[in-house]
């Protein structure tokens, strides 16, 4: 059986300014910007939310089946979901559009100047979740706006159980849409700032929230997870790093920890904590997609870090 992964795919190209911003933009003369940065590092990444749940997922040993719509530059991508055993079926490509891609230009304070281009993510909602079959659980990730709206009311309708992960694009949606994607979901994953954000939009703290989920599972960086179920608050601890490279990805990483739990049954407790180690693996290594591992060095990581057998 399939995790359907409705989400985005996208390039990141991250570039390095060896400068600080604040040395060449003038704040007196911002309406007047005119600025060019020499950026002699760059790389270009693999990521989107899809893409790097997907990959996630396929470490775990699970059974990626991703949808999404990309563009006319896909195909470096597409060969490396493939050489990772990943099934791109459901990766629908628009001739007429570029994969949605970021340009992120770093300084050396950490500032950050992104352009995001959504390109053939506009096109999300032309997937059909009626397309995909041997689905068993399903996850709305970032991705078009009405492609978010139309998948999830699909897997609702077919009786598919999914995860609501607005990410980045909870802005989008009011709090009446948000509230009714609540509705239709199974459960919800959002960080800390996510989870504020949309306690303001809908008006409801996140114990009442929790009561129209079977789980409403909060991030909170370094300081573990908080996974709201049945009237409880289960506390999962941070799982450690060896070294912090980057950050970028590490919700993805987790969210596949989730759906690898939920495919196998297993308690809130091993699911939070299967989830933890993958953010914690991730943040090892820059990008989202560069970090690797067996099944049996995941398993015997995770019992060194928790003392439990893994699952």
């Amino acid at each position: 059986m399939s995790a359907l992964i409705c989400g985005s795919f996208a390039y990141d190209t991250i570039m390095v300014f060896r400068d600080q911003f604040k040395n060449h933009i003038l704040p007196e003369s911002v309406h007047m910007l005119n600025v060019s940065f020499l950026v002699p590092e760059m790389r270009r990444e693999t990521g989107g939310c899809a893409g790097n749940i997907a990959y996630n997922l396929k470490l775990l040993g699970g059974n990626p089946l991703p949808m999404a719509t990309v563009g006319m530059d896909f195909s470096p991508y597409r060969d490396w979901m493939l050489k990772c055993g990943i099934d791109v079926r459901h990766v629908r490509e628009i001739d007429h559009a570029y994969t949605a891609q970021a340009f992120i230009t770093t300084d050396m304070d950490d500032n950050q100047i992104t352009a995001f281009h959504p390109g053939a993510m506009s096109f999300s909602h032309i997937n059909k979740v009626s397309d995909a079959s041997g689905v068993e659980v399903g996850i709305i990730a970032p991705d078009g706006r009405d492609g978010m709206i139309e998948h999830a009311a699909q897997l609702a309708a077919a009786g598919i159980p999914f995860i609501f992960d607005p990410g980045q694009g909870l802005p989008m949606f009011t709090g009446e849409e948000l509230l009714h994607f609540i509705d239709d979901a199974t459960w919800v994953a959002v960080n800390d700032y996510e989870a504020e954000l949309l306690r303001e939009k809908t008006g409801k703290g996140l114990e009442e929230l929790a009561t129209s989920v079977e789980a409403l599972i909060v991030t909170r960086g370094g300081d573990g997870s908080s996974i709201y179920s049945n009237g409880a608050v289960r506390e999962i601890p941070v799982a450690k790093a060896t070294e912090l490279c980057d950050p970028t990805g590490c919700g993805d990483a987790y969210r596949a920890g989730i759906l690898y739990g939920l495919s196998r049954k297993l308690s809130w407790e091993m699911i939070g904590r299967v989830a933890a180690l993958m953010g914690a693996i991730k943040i090892e290594s820059h990008g989202t997609q560069n970090h690797s591992f067996t099944p049996d060095q995941f398993a015997q990581r995770f019992e060194e870090e928790f003392g439990l057998p893994f699952p």
